[in-house]
């Protein structure tokens, strides 16, 4: 069975990473993706380098890693939106696609008569996706967003690193863009919410999607206890504001994790690490006492866990049944039984470099399964098959090259 969204066509003018992830989620769901891009140059992560893939000779190409991992299963086809050819392309691609994707500053492409209003005009369903950093409306409309500072505008960083009295500790970012990953996810949800409208009324319409009010959105707990408190949650490291112990602790050889999300798992725990006093004890018998008393059970549990390796820990409380796991490098990761058992590194395609090792999307159907099939695209690797299907000759297409139109 082909996937869920076989059925959709999807016209990218996204770059980077929020709107490509979103792209390449619908893409992975199925859809028919093009993907525009910028002549000779493309979208700008193609040159978020090094690491760069490497070819079947082991030689780097020119493809950075970073554009590989948000844009398989998309046709690229490259667009001078700039000028009024390319503006007419787009427009012919626009009028039998479902879903027009774009990350331009607010109202760029309205100047090139290519906004949500002018494309509405030429296809009334169509479903017209716009993300930004901040949003169509409100005093920071116009200003450009990034991933990092709309992680620190956002609240992220200020609950995100060790406290200030340790060692390392301030202010720190997430290992991965999360603020673009979220609100690519975002994206993906009400694309998809849209399409289920559409499918029940027939009407298209407009999304206004923005990096600092996904940031906001997804602060989750942290922001449930501000608004609950009126006191702004400060950083903890690795620990939880909520539960104690949900954090990482040093072993004799390394770290593990420990997710007590229950007294009645905390008590498991103390049992297999002989320490049954610590869970009779006032102070730690409960989580409310945990969390209130978080420092003293620190200094008391960091010397017992650092009696055996994070391996022995690990192997005697899964069978005590207390939630915890080791802090895995990629290269662990990767090597997981769980991760290669769920198929979760896969090889595609790539007209460079032959095939290139990619990370599988995490969804999963009975009815409508998943296939990775188009690897990343090279810049404008597909343009002229786009263009011939919008009915243009050899000569046509040959005269926008020379151009500089596509």
């Amino acid at each position: 069975m082909p996937g869920p969204l076989s059925h959709i066509r999807v016209l990218d003018l996204t770059r980077v990473l929020a709107g490509p992830w979103c792209a390449q989620n619908l893409a992975d769901l199925g859809a028919d993706v093009v993907k525009v891009e910028r002549p000779k140059k493309g979208d700008d992560s193609r040159a978020f380098g090094p690491p760069w893939v490497k070819d079947e000779s082991g030689k780097e190409t020119t493809e950075s890693a970073y554009f590989m991992c948000a844009n398989r299963g998309k046709k690229s086809i490259t667009i001078d939106v700039s000028k009024p050819a390319g503006q007419a392309i787009v427009r012919d691609l626009a009028k039998n696609a479902d879903v027009f994707l774009e990350n331009y500053k607010t109202g760029d492409l309205a100047r090139y008569g290519l906004g949500y209003e002018d494309l509405k005009k030429i296809n009334p369903q169509i479903i017209y996706c716009s993300i930004t950093g901040f949003g169509q409306t409100g005093p920071y409309r116009e200003k450009p967003g990034y991933d990092f500072m709309v992680q620190g505008m956002g609240g992220f960083m200020s609950v995100t690193g060790e406290r200030d009295n340790k060692p390392g500790g301030g202010p720190q970012r997430a290992g991965v863009p999360i603020v673009d990953i979220m609100t690519g996810m975002y994206s993906t949800i009400a694309v998809c919410a849209a399409l289920a409208h559409r499918a029940e009324t027939g009407l298209g319409q407009y999304i206004d999607m923005a990096l600092l009010d996904t940031q906001v959105a997804i602060l989750a707990n942290q922001g449930g206890n501000f608004l609950a408190t009126g006191e702004p949650p400060g950083r903890l490291g690795n620990t939880h504001p909520n539960i104690v112990p949900y954090q990482s602790v040093k072993t004799k050889d390394g770290n593990i994790i420990l997710a007590c999300g229950n007294d009645n798992l905390f008590n498991k725990l103390c049992q297999e690490a002989d320490a049954v006093h610590l869970s009779k004890d006032p102070r730690f018998a409960t989580n409310a006492a945990r969390v209130t008393n978080r420092d003293a059970l620190d200094e008391l549990l960091e010397p017992i866990m650092m009696k055996r390796t994070t391996a022995e820990w690990v192997k005697a409380l899964e069978v005590a049944g207390v939630p915890c796991g080791p802090i895995n490098n990629l290269k662990e990761v990767f090597e997981d039984p769980q991760v290669q058992a769920r198929g979760m590194k896969i090889e595609m395609p790539h007209k460079t470099a032959g095939k290139v090792p990619l990370i599988r999307g995490p969804m999963r159907f009975s009815a409508t399964p998943v296939e990775h099939k188009i690897g990343p695209p090279v810049l404008g690797e597909h343009t002229d098959e786009v263009l011939k299907s919008l009915g243009k000759s050899a000569e046509e297409i040959a005269k926008l090259k020379s151009d500089g139109i596509v």
